[in-house]
């Protein structure tokens, strides 16, 4: 009888894996800090620029951490109440913040002294933003209102009153800088157009549901947006006029604070039910959970999607660091190189490639050598040849690089390129200063044709800001230059008058089509 080798049993089916790319992107904060505050953490918010430090309110102090150490690097104490809502600008070298005692403070970052002061609201100020397109800023108090303040003058500059209660949420929206959403705990989310008159700013009103609105955010593009209240997050489309496009109950408590990871293709949820929930934009499903040791208040995640920041409710800040892959990190680095490297490098460079118009054989594409089989060819490198502002800018003889750039030879594109190298290298006002009016004529001229171009306009006005500090006492003395700053200001005043048109324009196009829009809905 022949041997015969046992069956192999069955094996039971291998179950599929549940892990999917957000998942692994979640996975991958293996650093987790916990850092102990006596009071509870009430908001978190990452300043958009390098290195991305965090501001954490607690108490009656705002604390400025530094992200890769997890260290206080600034602690702003000039505050008779507890702190609220602070958040950095977006150049991140100011700070405001709301108080108990109802007023809103800004901060220099570097020295911490309190720069302005608004006073307005009669009960806690809980929100604070600062506006992403206009030197304005929001804020939203228990007394109902939320105002919209100018940063320079301090003053208020329209008071929102459509709520009943509440109102512990509020956001610029990112598309548009005359767009605030609000939400409140009068179950209520609402959309304010602030070029219209306080009593009619209101122009669309979401109901939630009955339960306090505790948070709202809105999408970059502006149409749709997201409110929490309760267990609840829902989904607004507001091209179609605040309809609920999606109702999500993954929380078993209140739903207390949002927030977008780095790519805004995520929503992260954090809840007193002591969760942490990611959606994923696309589906609206939860792809990653994350669970904390107490009832989680604020969230918050840096710019770069390497951390993420919780606040509880027993004073713990739980911070979640990840290392970014290499092909992120090159990336990033590369982007940061075009933007270091400035406009004067990039014009600099382009004229250098297309000024000939031709573009050399190298490499591979040379000819065959002529001659015998056993000659070579050495082949020499010519040293670059420098243009003149270049060769005085390398000698740092600032001014005579700006005369240089100024000659008719040169494109505007390369001079304003030199202006901002020069600015860069904090040498501006060693270039414009001690000139006669003999040499300040071809400046001016080349300002006053050129200042309204919008590729120019920025970096136009810092000259014309430096050339007024330097010779406003000797304007007078040269009708030749005092005509030229008089064309000067006559066309920035027509463009001014031009720009005011548009806007007014747009406005009446956007009143039109909503109109037609809300026409189009009515049955």
């Amino acid at each position: 009888m022949d041997f015969l080798p046992l069956p192999s049993l069955p094996s039971a089916p291998r179950p599929s894996s549940s892990t999917n790319p957000h998942s692994r992107h979640f996975h991958s904060f293996r650093h987790p800090l916990f850092i102990k505050h006596p009071s509870p953490i009430t908001h978190i918010h990452f300043s958009p620029t390098r290195p991305h430090r965090y501001a954490v309110s607690t108490s009656t102090r705002v604390l400025v951490y530094a992200p890769r150490t997890g260290k206080v690097v600034k602690t702003i104490s000039r505050f008779k109440d507890t702190a609220r809502g602070a958040e950095f600008r977006k150049d991140g070298k100011l700070v405001v913040a709301g108080s108990e005692d109802g007023l809103v403070q800004v901060f220099d970052v570097g020295s911490r002294a309190v720069l302005r002061t608004m006073k307005g609201h009669n009960q806690p100020t809980h929100v604070t933003h600062f506006s992403p397109h206009l030197p304005q800023i929001l804020s939203a108090s228990d007394d109902a209102t939320v105002k919209l303040w100018d940063l320079s003058t301090q003053e208020c500059i329209t008071t929102l009153g459509a709520h009943t209660d509440y109102v512990r949420s509020a956001v610029f929206v990112p598309s548009s800088p005359h767009l605030v959403l609000s939400g409140s705990y009068d179950s209520t989310v609402r959309l304010h157009d602030v070029r219209l008159p306080a009593a009619t700013a209101n122009t669309i009103t979401m109901r939630h549901g009955g339960a306090p609105v505790e948070a709202v955010l809105a999408f970059p593009s502006g149409g749709v947006a997201l409110s929490a209240g309760g267990p609840i997050l829902r989904v607004w489309d507001l091209a179609m006029a605040g309809r609920c496009a999606r109702a999500l109950s993954n929380h078993q408590k209140t739903v207390t604070c949002m927030a977008f990871d780095g790519a805004h293709r995520r929503v992260l949820t954090g809840g007193l039910d002591m969760m942490v929930k990611a959606y994923d934009v696309e589906e609206w499903k939860v792809v990653h959970t994350m669970r904390y040791p107490a009832p989680v208040l604020s969230l918050a995640v840096s710019p770069d999607d390497t951390h993420i920041a919780a606040g509880m409710t027993d004073g713990t800040l739980s911070v979640r660091r990840r290392d970014p892959k290499a092909a992120e990190a090159a990336a990033a680095d590369a982007q940061q190189a075009v933007i270091a490297a400035g406009a004067y490098e990039y014009f600099a460079e382009m004229e250098t490639v297309f000024g000939a118009g031709h573009v050399r054989a190298r490499g591979d594409a040379l000819p065959a050598v002529q001659g015998a089989a056993d000659e070579f060819r050495v082949a020499t490198t010519r040293a670059r040849r420098l243009k003149e502002f270049d060769r005085f800018l390398k000698a740092f003889k600032y001014g005579a690089a700006l005369d240089a750039g100024l000659k008719k030879t040169v494109r505007p594109a390369t001079t304003f390129a030199l202006i901002h190298e020069l600015v860069q290298r904090d040498a501006l006002r060693v270039a414009l200063a001690g000139r006669d009016d003999v040499t300040l004529e071809p400046l001016v001229a080349f300002l006053v044709r050129h200042a309204i171009d919008p590729r120019f306009g920025e970096a136009a006005a810092d000259v014309v800001g430096v050339l007024l500090d330097l010779y406003t006492p000797t304007l007078g003395h040269s009708p030749l230059v005092d005509d030229l700053l008089a064309r000067l200001q006559s066309r920035v005043e027509r463009e001014l008058a031009f720009q005011r048109e548009l806007a007014k324009l747009r406005g009446a196009l956007d009143m039109t089509l909503a109109q037609a829009a809300m026409a189009q809905l009515a049955p």
